[in-house]
């Protein structure tokens, strides 16, 4: 099998195993600390990793087999030929030298294998390659790349008989065609029988589960699982019983149901008091988690401003983070919906007409506007929020003249909230009051900002991006003072999520802890809320401060209130946990069940016991979950009498 013309392939499926081998200890150089050293762990991490290579190389000469088999021989031993042959086969080796690197980037970013992040950033190219070009010295990557690819062509070439056993064969058709079909056959059997890579879901540690995957094969099968549909993927309970026990989990004392439609989570909030309509700048700061702060314990001094920000201000130190992407923050708020498997409902192409917050403000009168840094084509983000109750402004609506400093990623976070405060004055001369939902960008890889405004150079990491935002968010509200609108409005800071997603367990707690800040000098006193809450939470809590009675069918609650329903939603692309009572309960779409005791937690880590979970648990994780996945499937989280 191996003679021939398909010596080419042997040769690619030898180096291709070979590169990802090195890849992988690499990766294991780059964790040692992380990952179980045990000689029988280390084993089993690397057959499953071989087998996975040999998966991964099998899909991937695919066009190069199919190649092999159709060339006729008078093209195939032509002096030309020849020549493209061997400038593909140098092509192919630097492709996959190439892989190598960029699993090292995006293991150091995120401490994965290429996952639905990377088939995002496939999709959004503009972005993604500006943002290495300014993030990383591609020219000496790419030179040593080529040094690479050169040696390993050298000894692939010259150093064999690939010459002469490739280029002088005279194998007829049907004999091509033999080998050939044995060579497709492989990825033909994986993609029906290997669903994902599941070898590697029993293996406990998350650091060696990604190991053993093959980057190659994970953004394959992203691709290929791009939606995760609930009930085929995880635990579930009978529906009736799902939607009876979640109409207990969302009654409180100032909500009554619609209807008796047990599938009609719609209800009536009623709020005490005078109703107000103050203006809302709601801040959504990129990767800004509370390991940052100075407020919760961090010693680096990163965020001086809004550590004074937090004792004038409600300050909400227990609160977490949905998810791992900035689309799943900007779900959470806006819908107040825990996250559902799979992409954030924000990415999704039906994802207009929801029971947004938009609408809501809107109902009440209110200027609402999503404000972004960048171009809000990214992500989805400007047809989201343009259906559904915001108008949008973005990298097109700033003048040059607006704009003092930008990276690929948009404007400054300076420029930006210039931009917020101009749109406001817009809002008040109208006589109207506005909801701002703003995005900031500077606290993101390559983390470029203007020089000399703080004391860490730009394009040194994200200390810099932290410390820079949080400078300008100070220099917002400075001048913010200075505004007739001022006195009147009520400024909300959250993150969108965590600066990072990797750890040991599947949803590491102590990475979705954030920063809530809602700053109203005129209108709220300050105090320090330590209750547990989630992002799905806010918004309720900002019209329970207005004192606004609305509908709405939102999974969260005033934070504020006597009977706020203690719990947070995390999770990640495939992971779903529900945290309560010190207890992460993890549903996986392996139709399995975690739970873990928190023994310990700090600012930077998490002790967990694992333990059998309680029925208790089990249920209310699933009906939060199953139902919330269920209602966005059959429609019925749309705005009202809008299809």
């Amino acid at each position: 099998m191996n003679t021939g013309r398909f010596k080419f392939a042997a040769n690619f499926i030898g180096i291709f195993v070979f590169v990802s081998f090195i890849t992988r200890i690499v990766l294991l150089a780059m964790t040692y600390d992380q990952v179980n050293m045990g000689i029988g762990a280390l084993l089993k991490v690397f057959f499953i990793g071989v087998f996975y290579d040999f998966v991964a190389v099998s899909y991937y000469l695919i066009p190069f087999i199919l190649y092999l088999i159709i060339v006729p021989r008078k093209i195939f031993n032509t002096s030309i030929h020849k020549i493209i042959s061997l400038l593909v086969y140098f092509a192919v080796i630097y492709t996959i030298v190439f892989n190598g690197f960029s699993e090292y980037f995006f293991w150091e970013e995120f401490g994965k294998r290429f996952n639905f992040i990377a088939v995002d950033y496939l999709v959004y190219t503009h972005e993604v390659i500006h943002n290495i070009l300014e993030s990383y010295p591609i020219p000496l990557l790419v030179l040593i790349i080529l040094f690479l690819t050169g040696g390993i062509f050298y000894v692939n070439h010259k150093k064999s008989d690939l010459h002469e056993k490739a280029f002088k064969c005279n194998m007829p058709f049907l004999k091509r065609l033999k080998i050939g079909s044995i060579y497709l056959a492989l990825p033909l059997l994986f993609f029906v029988f290997l669903d994902k890579q599941t070898l590697t879901e029993n293996i406990s540690n998350k650091f060696d589960q990604e190991l053993a995957k093959n980057g190659f094969y994970s953004l394959f099968s992203a691709f290929r699982h791009n939606e995760l549909d609930y009930n085929e993927f995880y635990k579930t309970l009978d529906k009736n019983k799902v939607f009876k026990r979640l109409h207990i989990l969302l009654k409180r004392e100032n909500t009554t149901f619609k209807t008796n439609n047990i599938y009609d989570i719609n209800r009536v909030v009623t709020n005490d008091g005078t109703a107000q309509k103050y203006n809302i700048v709601l801040i959504m700061v990129e990767s800004l988690s509370a390991e940052y702060l100075g407020a919760f314990g961090d010693k680096r001094g990163l965020t001086p401003h809004l550590d004074k920000l937090a004792k004038k201000s409600l300050f909400f130190n227990n609160l977490y983070a949905t998810g791992t992407r900035t689309v799943r923050g900007m779900e959470a708020v806006t819908l107040s919906l825990p996250p559902t498997p799979g992409r954030s409902i924000v990415k999704r192409p039906d994802c207009q007409n929801m029971n947004s917050a938009g609408f809501i403000f809107q109902k009440l009168g209110y200027d609402n506007k999503f404000i972004y840094a960048g171009h809000g084509y990214f992500d989805n983000m400007n047809y989201f929020f343009s259906n559904n109750g915001f108008d949008v402004v973005d990298r097109f609506d700033f003048k040059d003249s607006e704009v003092t400093f930008s990276n690929v990623w948009g404007v400054c976070d300076e420029d930006l909230l210039n931009k917020v405060s101009k749109e406001a004055d817009k809002s008040y001369t109208k006589q109207k009051p506005f909801f701002s939902f703003v995005m900031t960008t500077s606290n993101h890889r390559p983390y470029t900002y203007p020089n000399g405004k703080i004391d860490i150079p730009s394009h040194t990491g994200r200390r810099g991006g932290v410390k820079y935002t949080d400078y300008a968010i100070n220099k917002f509200l400075k001048k913010a003072e200075l505004k007739p609108w001022f006195n009147n409005t009520i400024f909300v800071i959250v993150a969108d999520h965590n600066g990072g997603s990797a750890g040991k367990t599947a949803l590491p707690i102590w990475r979705y802890k954030i920063p809530l800040f809602i700053y109203a000098p005129k209108i709220i006193k300050p105090a320090v809320v330590s209750k547990l809450a989630s992002q799905v939470d806010i918004v309720p809590t900002l019209l329970g401060i207005l004192g606004q009675s609305y509908e709405a069918k939102f999974y969260g609650d005033d934070i504020l209130k006597a009977d706020h329903q203690e719990r947070a939603f995390v999770g990640n692309y495939q992971k779903l946990g529900l945290f309560r009572d010190n207890t992460l309960t993890v549903l996986s779409p392996d139709k399995t069940i975690q739970n873990y005791k928190v023994k310990k937690q700090t600012l930077y880590s998490v002790i967990y016991d694992k333990r059998e979970p309680s029925e208790t648990d089990i249920n209310d994780t699933i009906t939060y979950y199953q139902s919330a996945s269920y209602l966005y499937k059959h429609n019925l989280l749309r705005e009202f009498n809008k299809k």
